[in-house]
């Protein structure tokens, strides 16, 4: 079957090829997927370069998730249809024509999903939400977050939407704030403008920010301290500057203020499954009426694989690149 594999460890534009692999063989308690989509997500690219949570033998064959069409069931699975569209995440080598995944682990996609919507369902979708549940907000709450333009930044904002939340979305480029709003997004301020924190503080009114958002690190994380209200919660969800949080002690001990870590994979893993469930029926419900938006910046072969990782990591992108077999 034909495949996107690397043979060593590296920049992803650099050691991922298009290359053939034996088709695999589902064991007991997995099924075989064929591969409609599968996006190409940051960590996927950190996972080729050897330095993320997960470490694959090689050669591997990249990817974590997809939409396809269930082709195999393994000894004993039951309960699966073959021929049923499913989404799944948390998987492994996706980037091929064919994968196998647990026969418990799956997302069926109703019919008023497309295939490039149910892509990329579950992996950013479901840690942005998951994210929200975590940092506790109710309706009419002020959240801020950084990066807003990022893929779980903008299914942040659309969900918050959908419960009553304000949400305050940071850009680090003028550009963007026109790229949110296309989708519908309010409340966008470019911190590369003067004055952007009064921009802030006049947006909320002088209401309380009860919980913040860093995916930056280093003094964006202080800035998002400076704008937080008494009491609030300041989540570090990634340090994309790749730096330690730069946070102001008075800042943090006169607002009472609390620091925590979110690893999406420990919270999903820690939480009951009927909630888990709950949050899975919220996120297909409102992907299908359209009120939560999957937007595609583009799709390539896996022939094209070098030029899809570029596109994935290119600035300004609108929404997530990618690959069909």
């Amino acid at each position: 079957m034909r495949c996107a594999i690397h043979h060593t460890f590296g920049e992803p534009a650099e050691v991922l090829v298009a290359g053939d692999s034996a088709m695999p063989t589902p064991g007991a308690g997995q099924i075989r997927v064929r591969t409609l989509l599968s996006p190409i997500h940051n960590h996927d690219l950190w996972t080729v370069r050897g330095q993320y949570g997960y470490k694959p033998e090689l050669p591997a064959i990249g990817g974590s998730e997809a939409v396809g069409i269930v082709d195999a069931l393994g000894p004993d699975v039951t309960g699966v249809t073959l021929g049923q569209r499913i989404a799944v995440a948390a998987v492994h080598e996706t980037w091929a024509e064919y994968f196998l995944a647990p026969a418990k682990g799956f997302v069926p996609v109703p019919d008023a999903i497309p295939d490039e919507a149910a892509a990329q369902l579950i992996a950013m979708p479901f840690s942005a939400i998951t994210l929200l549940d975590f940092i506790g907000v109710q309706k009419g709450d002020w959240v801020i977050q950084n990066t807003a333009n990022g893929a779980v930044g903008k299914t942040l904002a659309m969900l918050a939407k959908a419960r009553g939340i304000h949400v305050i979305n940071l850009v680090r480029r003028d550009e963007g704030v026109a790229e949110l709003t296309a989708l519908g997004i309010a409340n966008v301020v470019s911190t590369a403008s003067n004055g952007w924190k009064d921009r802030v503080r006049h947006m909320t009114g002088g209401a309380p920010i009860r919980a913040a958002v860093d995916s930056i690190g280093g003094g964006a994380s202080g800035d998002l301290m400076n704008l937080l209200g008494d009491n609030g919660l300041l989540v570090s969800f990634g340090s994309m500057g790749g730096e330690p949080m730069r946070i102001s002690s008075g800042d943090t001990i006169f607002k009472q203020a609390v620091v925590k870590g979110f690893w999406g994979a420990k919270v999903s893993a820690d939480m009951p499954a009927d909630k888990r469930a709950a949050l899975f029926g919220e996120l297909v419900r409102l992907v299908a009426g359209g009120e939560l938006k999957l937007p595609v910046e583009a799709v390539f072969g896996l022939d094209r694989i070098k030029e899809a990782v570029i596109a994935s990591q290119a600035p300004g992108k609108t929404g997530k690149v990618l690959l069909r077999p």
